[in-house]
């Protein structure tokens, strides 16, 4: 950084940062927003952002206009918030323990989470939702999980996870997209980091030729692994176009390096695309191999001996690239500098001509690569032609608009830049409201800062990181409201409330316990009716019902060491009237919610008398609804 650029300019006593932002602004936003020689004054600032502040608040009684869905981070798992009033509506588990609903620890979650179920730590990044012609429809959220190379599905109809998948033959899963039309297919997921294969101690050479990562589709669906794609380098981010096609990923590490030096040799990485029904055509003919014990279809997607895979092209970008996303209107793919100060803008139209071998150089498919500033890593998009991108170092968020973009790179002197707004601080992934289908609107737009320093009230080494709302309904961005947030939310989405429709209690045939309802069929239980106890051995099967205030069991006893099962069927049919079902001193707690089966199975190791009660405040007298276990010594 120059002199000139590190303190404040000489001539104009204007901040580097002051100076970005006010020569960002055009003539038109100046003239419309009380600009001051091009600079918001602290007055017009204030005055924007009261204004701005009475599109948020949401009175009681009223709802949100949309949902956000927020990454966990390393909580493992999703948020939901009402936006714009940014009112924490719910928390998903799904990679995490959660005793308040008993996720990891009832019999229908661990079923949900398999062999991973030992794992007791997850590292959300990216939700998504399932499309139908490019649109929301409210059928599922995706989110991966980084740590344990994982994917979820969550049902939103009762907002909770129904399905996880481990990836196999890779480590940490990041980047996740899904298929827009004409419906989610697929689900397609980056493994970040580059494994020896097979991975059992022999080779730890990342540049050997059997050291790769690979590109994952995961079906929807039975949200099985569809198929897996050999790439060169690493991959970060990804995106799907709008025809169903094209998907494209970046790579930041296309040296195969191990450090941090290594990593940054390269002046150039690059996005790789892919051809998805190119590489189901191979799948189809056979020329495929599968890795390990897993039976995943895995088509090569490197170049040998300098030609191209006939199912991907490498398309050269300015060094460690980040983000990448496809613009509303289907024209771009958009790759996010990091260290450079550009974004670069591939042409999807042109996509095919690279493939079919008609363009002599990659890069021909490049038609705009603006200057935004220092770290760009997100992008996201108004529906009106305007961009929205993070930058890291400048702790910004900068308008710009992608057709005059377009038009600088040809040559033409056009300035781009619409704003700047200082966020705070260090943003990393930021979403407008349906940014991600055709119908975006333009209206809010979230930055999700990665640090939150002196914004709140000070809570010792480890600070809460900030969400920011921000109007852009207008030509001016107005920043108006902070929001707390812990254990980093990665990145969010919105969906308008219409979209997501919700079931008030359960149905009694819900596939999500369905398990235990065989389980029940098997002992001759009726769930609905029964309260009995199954002594099968040395397992202990225990039914009841549950009605407010009381369980349709209040005592049963079992024998030292035995492996007891509670199952717990909710025969209360008013919304919102949830149980709860803790055994004191055992490590035992589940939610069953309105018409609702939930078990748990412990082992009943101490002898004497033990109570449970009911955790979900259901009635004036909750506190009396509890029971006993008698165990007797063995």
């Amino acid at each position: 950084m120059s002199d000139k650029q590190s303190d404040k300019d000489e001539k104009t006593g204007l901040s580097r940062r002051g100076f970005l932002g006010a020569s960002a602004l055009t003539s038109a936003a100046v003239a419309a927003s009380g600009l001051v020689g091009g600079v918001m004054t602290r007055d017009s600032w204030a005055a924007a952002a009261k204004e701005a502040q009475q599109k948020i608040h949401v009175a009681p009684g009223e709802l949100d206009e949309y949902y956000g869905f927020w990454s966990g981070g390393h909580q493992g798992e999703v948020r939901v918030l009402g936006i714009p009033s940014m009112r924490e509506l719910m928390r998903i588990p799904v990679f995490n323990v959660d005793s308040a609903t008993g996720w990891g620890l009832t019999n229908e979650s661990r079923h949900i989470l398999g062999d991973s179920a030992k794992f007791l730590n997850g590292d959300c990044h990216h939700p998504h939702i399932s499309m139908t012609d490019g649109k929301y429809d409210g059928k599922y959220l995706f989110i991966n999980d980084k740590a344990n190379s994982r994917v979820a599905r969550i049902r939103l109809d009762i907002m909770k996870c129904d399905k996880i998948t481990t990836i196999p033959n890779v480590q940490a899963i990041h980047g996740l997209r899904l298929q827009k039309v004409p419906y989610t297919k697929y689900v397609f997921c980056n493994a970040e980091f580059i494994i020896p294969h097979p991975n059992d101690g022999k080779v730890f050479d990342l540049e050997d030729e059997n050291s790769f990562t690979l590109y994952n589709a995961v079906d929807a669906e039975t949200m099985e692994v569809a198929f897996q794609v050999i790439v060169d380098g690493n991959l970060d981010n990804t995106d799907m176009d709008y025809t169903g096609r094209f998907t494209a990923a970046t790579c930041y590490n296309s040296e195969k390096a191990f450090d941090l030096g290594g990593m940054m040799r390269n002046e150039r990485d690059w996005v790789v695309v892919f051809d998805i029904p190119a590489v189901e055509k191979e799948i189809k003919a056979g020329r495929f191999i599968t890795l390990g014990d897993s039976k995943v279809p895995v088509v090569d997607g490197r170049k040998k001996d300098g030609k191209d895979s006939v199912v991907t092209r490498y398309i050269p970008v300015p060094k460690n690239p980040h983000g990448l996303n496809t613009s509303t209107d289907g024209k771009y793919f958009i790759a996010n500098g990091k260290l450079s100060p550009t974004c670069t803008m591939i042409d999807i139209d042109l996509l095919p001509d690279l493939f079919a071998g008609k363009l002599k150089d990659p890069r021909d498919v490049v038609v705009g690569e603006p200057e935004l500033g220092l770290g760009p890593l997100h992008t996201t998009f108004d529906g009106r032609g305007n961009a929205y991108t993070t930058l890291f170092i400048d702790s910004q968020v900068v308008k710009w608009n992608m057709e005059e973009a377009r038009r600088a790179y040809k040559g033409e002197k056009v300035n781009y830049i619409k704003q700047k707004l200082d966020v705070h601080y260090q943003p990393g992934h930021l979403h407008a409201s349906l940014c991600e289908t055709s119908e975006a609107d333009g209206k809010w737009l979230v930055a999700l800062s990665k640090f939150s320093k002196d914004r709140f009230l000070p809570t010792g080494p480890l600070h809460p990181e900030n969400d920011q709302l921000i109007d852009i309904s207008g030509d001016v961005m107005k920043l108006v409201h902070d929001g707390p947030t812990f254990a980093e939310p990665h990145d969010c989405i919105m969906a308008r409330r219409d979209q997501i429709k919700t079931r008030k209690i359960w149905d009694r045939n819900d596939p999500f316990f369905a398990p235990t309802v065989a389980m029940a069929k098997k002992d001759g239980i009726k769930l609905e009716e029964d309260n009995k106890v199954i002594r099968d051995g040395n397992k202990v099967r225990v039914y009841m019902t549950s009605m407010a205030p009381a369980y349709g069991l209040t005592e049963f006893k079992v024998k030292q060491g035995n492996e007891v099962t509670v199952v717990i069927t909710n025969m209360d049919q008013i919304e919102d009237v949830s149980h709860g079902f803790v055994m004191v001193n055992h490590g035992v707690s589940m939610e069953i919610s309105p018409n609702q089966t939930s078990s748990i199975t412990f082992i009943a190791d101490k002898p004497g008398l033990h109570w449970y009660y009911c955790s979900w405040f259901c009635h004036a007298l909750h506190m009396e609804m509890v029971g006993r276990m008698m165990v007797e010594p063995a």
